[in-house]
């Protein structure tokens, strides 16, 4: 008889998976430790860099001139500091209420008015005063002011009143937004357009004007002026000779004819008036 065959093996259990171990987080203290305390004489060890020979005293440890840094350490502070559990500032006792009361409403304070010695001194009426009585050295002044002590009221709009100034409830404090670059004004020249057509507009306007004041006014001639629109005539008179020589003919003529001759003649009378102007005398080219 076959013999029965074996039952099947039972499954061996399975291992659950590992957890994943996350990177531990650093914290604030680690990343940015707290300042390192001034060295004491216990630390001190045998060939380090802040070794003392001789009288050795804890304040030669805790002076920046003197103690050395340590090799691969952070500096030490030489300062003597007060333990981790010392809260630095003024220590206000929570009487008030704490968050829960200033949230639960608004504790006003309300203004009170000032002493006559917290007023700023009228210096204009005690100086007017002491005019009219009759004080007008700076010592006389300063007596009239000792004896008669006069401080600017309330209501005077020279000092400056601690009660909060009144203003509109739609008020924005701080200063307004900058207005946005026009950039296709800019791509465009447009300034420089606008600058175009004012500076032709000024350009016109005085013009306008000084038509304006030609019509108005008078225009004075010069002489100059005067010349140029028309030369007075000059009388033509002969030159001197002697009586022996009157008759006698020029010898030698340089003009090729008597046409030239009546050119040159007719250019030196019109240049007469200006050459023998009351500026100078100069030569004309005929």
């Amino acid at each position: 008889m076959a013999a029965a065959a074996a039952p099947p093996a039972a499954a061996a259990p399975q291992k659950p998976p590992a957890k994943e171990h996350l990177p531990r987080r650093r914290s604030v203290s680690q990343i940015c430790p707290p300042p390192r305390r001034p060295m004491t004489l216990a630390e001190v060890s045998p060939g380090s860099e802040n070794e003392r020979l001789g009288v050795v005293r804890e304040s030669m440890l805790q002076n920046h001139r003197i103690s050395k840094p340590e090799l691969g350490k952070p500096r030490r502070s030489c300062y003597t500091l007060p333990g981790y559990d010392f809260n630095y500032g003024l220590y206000l006792h929570g009487t008030d209420g704490g968050v829960p009361e200033a949230i639960g409403h608004w504790n006003t304070i309300k203004p009170r008015a000032p002493s006559a010695k917290e007023r700023a001194r009228d210096y204009k009426t005690m100086n007017r005063k002491a005019v009219q009585e009759g004080y007008v050295t700076a010592h006389e002044q300063n007596l009239h002011r000792q004896i008669k002590d006069i401080r600017l009221s309330d209501n005077d709009e020279r000092r400056f009143k601690k009660t909060p100034p009144k203003v509109p409830p739609d008020m924005t404090y701080g200063r307004p937004a900058r207005p946005s670059t026009p950039f296709f004004d800019l791509l465009q020249h447009k300034y420089k357009e606008i600058w175009m057509e004012q500076q032709r507009a000024v350009i016109r306007a005085q013009k306008e004007e000084k038509k304006q004041k030609k019509r108005r006014g008078k225009v004075y001639e010069t002489y100059t002026s005067l010349l140029r629109k028309f030369q007075p005539p000059m009388k033509t008179e002969q030159l001197w000779h002697m009586p022996h020589f009157q008759k006698a003919s020029p010898h030698l003529c340089t003009f090729p004819d008597q046409d030239a001759r009546k050119r040159a003649l007719q250019v030196f009378r019109s240049e007469v008036p200006v050459r023998c102007a009351p500026l100078g005398i100069y030569t004309a080219a005929a």
